[in-house]
């Protein structure tokens, strides 16, 4: 497993080649992709030129959020997924073989059964055109309190339902993505992540949470660094499970933004990279290299409208 940046999630932009630079200087050993840009930048220039500057740096690539809506009407789902094959195979051309998608925890339009079942329908639909390429879709919740309150019907906000999801759709290549804080905000543990077949976690994300906190009062402004001083989830233990269960994914830190005290880009990530150290090397894994690519290298002055 690798230690992986989004940059988004953040609130870090930039040139394809600052983030890159930004990635490989803070330790990390793969990136997130957007699989719009790269699928435009490979129609428009070519999937090698599209490509070039993460084989420069040899990164790998972490995942890339599903590109458009599932829970639109169905004409317009249709008119999408005319879109996916080409959106999947830009991303296998990149390399990156993992896409995540978020359920909503809550609406205002379908009982849980029926949302139930129109999921499990889109989610089958959009597994049978990865799997041929040989993508797995990661399905992920959010479980704050807050996410659910003025609407009239609830959702997946846990891990067991999540679980269940997966396991109704049944394409062999969905699986989980464990965002830990998710996971024990919705009231799971480790020991419920330790339960999970390796083989169904597609990705994973981390942050830490500050002990004491009623349900009520937390939102995403409680998602911390990982390590943090206080923090109640064992993310070292977490990251020695991965390890030992042969997880072989992108493990992704993702903080709140409004933790940062600088709005600098370079400190943001400066300060994620040495938080995911802490408890990286606290687990007994090898950390990456950190190093300064030249402006040789890394083609500074292209322009690839990030």
């Amino acid at each position: 497993m690798f230690k992986n940046l989004n940059p988004s999630a953040l609130g870090v932009t930039g040139h394809q080649s600052e983030v890159i630079e930004l990635a490989l200087t803070y330790g990390f050993g793969g990136l997130d992709l957007s699989v719009v840009e790269f699928a435009t930048r490979a129609r428009l220039k070519g999937v090698e030129y599209a490509r070039r500057l993460i084989d420069s740096g040899k990164l790998k690539l972490g995942v890339f959020e599903f590109p458009f809506a599932w829970d639109t009407d169905d004409e317009m789902f249709a008119r999408d997924m005319k879109k996916l094959p080409d959106y999947a195979q830009a991303a296998v051309a990149a390399g990156c073989t993992r896409c995540v998608a978020t359920v909503a925890p809550a609406c205002d339009k379908l009982p849980y059964h029926e949302n139930f079942e129109f999921h499990k329908r889109r989610f089958l639909e959009i597994c049978q055109v990865f799997e041929p390429v040989g993508i797995r879709l990661g399905v992920g919740f959010r479980a704050a309190e807050y996410l659910r309150k003025d609407k009239a019907f609830q959702f997946i906000h846990d891990l067991e339902a999540a679980m269940l999801l997966v396991n109704m759709v049944g394409a062999p290549n969905i699986g989980l993505l464990v965002d830990i804080w998710e996971i024990v905000v919705g009231g799971g543990s480790l020991d419920s992540v330790q339960k999970l077949p390796i083989h169904q976690i597609v990705a994973v994300q981390i942050a830490d949470l500050a002990q004491g906190l009623a349900n009520d009062a937390i939102d995403d402004k409680s998602r911390l660094l990982p390590g943090t001083e206080g923090g109640r989830i064992d993310l070292t233990t977490l990251l020695v499970f991965l390890k030992s269960a042969g997880y072989d994914g992108p493990v992704t830190p993702r903080p709140s933004r409004g933790i940062f005290q600088s709005r600098r880009r370079d400190l943001v990530v400066k300060q994620t990279g040495e938080a995911l150290d802490k408890v990286w090397r606290a687990a007994g894994l090898p950390t990456e290299k950190r190093f300064v690519p030249s402006a040789a290298s890394m083609d500074y002055n292209i322009d690839f409208g990030n």
